[in-house]
């Protein structure tokens, strides 16, 4: 085997693994397909595209060296970003609100973020102030996670051709949950460039439903229905949205677990449950479903 320079060589080489013991477990008439995106530091897909937004912007002269770099994330993007800065020399400011747990700031902490928390009463906007403000007061670079192109650019240039040389011949259907938008939409516009028919298929939850234009309220899907339409998100490549309960997602991910030792978050159990049903209808015969965290990481 050859030498890396780096891990994030590896980071980007995702395996799509046959959920044989899921799709028998449920009857399905072929198996599903995963694409399994999170072998990075942090066991989510945010460590290649945090990694790679940092580099994009230093291609394009935006990001110096030694500049802070300031995002209004708490989550899993947060804690990548963080230790993405941490290896090219940036310091990272991550703008948390001030409900989010002593141990979770503890944490994001300790992978070399500093912290700064304020009142997240006008939502995701009014952390994105805060960092916007941050960034210009300390000439810092705003990464911009839902807003910036960069985002998808990532999974046009890795998710969506890594899809198609792997599994584009076996697959009718892409299934993928839907945070910032940035994978459903680099992943759509790539695979529908080479084969319109292709049907993409955005997940939310059903508790928290603004893309299908539903009901906004609390649930515990990790990782996607932040609550609004971002602005990384392209409906024009999308062919539907489904909904998926917190409960159905919950169980889905101890399913795969227990049948097929894929150790999935909730946000891969709402994916498997969404293609699942599209399989139930006769809508298609193989999905495949981009796998966006693991359990450990919740």
């Amino acid at each position: 085997m050859a030498i890396l320079q780096s891990y994030y060589q590896d980071v980007y080489k995702c395996p799509v693994v046959s959920l044989s013991g899921y799709s028998g477990r449920h009857a399905l008439p072929a198996s599903i397909l995963a694409y399994l995106d999170f072998g990075g530091a942090t066991g989510t897909c945010k460590d290649g595209v945090a990694e790679t937004m940092l580099a994009f912007a230093t291609e394009r002269g935006t990001l110096q060296p030694s500049m802070p770099v300031v995002e209004a994330s708490a989550g899993s993007f947060g804690a990548a970003l963080a230790v993405s800065c941490a290896t090219t020399g940036h310091p990272c400011i991550l703008i948390v609100p001030s409900t989010l747990s002593i141990a979770r700031r503890q944490q994001l902490q300790s992978l070399g973020a500093r912290i700064v928390v304020c009142s997240d009463r006008g939502g995701r906007q009014a952390l994105e102030q805060v960092a916007a403000a941050t960034a210009k007061k300390y000439n810092g670079y705003f990464t911009n996670y839902f807003s910036n192109d960069d985002n998808p650019e990532y999974h046009r240039r890795v998710t969506g051709p890594q899809i198609l040389k792997t599994a584009g011949d076996s697959i009718d259907a892409v299934v993928i949950g839907v945070g910032s938008g940035g994978t459903v939409t680099g992943v759509a516009e790539y695979l529908k460039a080479w084969n319109s028919m292709l049907r993409i298929v955005a997940v939310e939850p059903s508790e928290c439903a603004a893309i299908s234009g539903g009901v906004i309220g609390h649930h515990g899907i990790a990782g996607i229905g932040p609550g609004f339409v971002p602005d990384n998100y392209n409906p024009y490549v999308v062919d539907s949205v489904l909904q998926v309960s917190t409960a159905d997602a919950e169980r889905a991910a101890r399913e795969v677990l227990f049948f097929d030792g894929v150790p999935a978050c909730t946000s891969a159990g709402a994916v498997l449950v969404a293609a699942t049903q599209l399989m139930s209808a006769g809508k298609c015969q193989r999905p495949l479903c981009v796998f966006a965290g693991r359990r450990t990481y919740e």
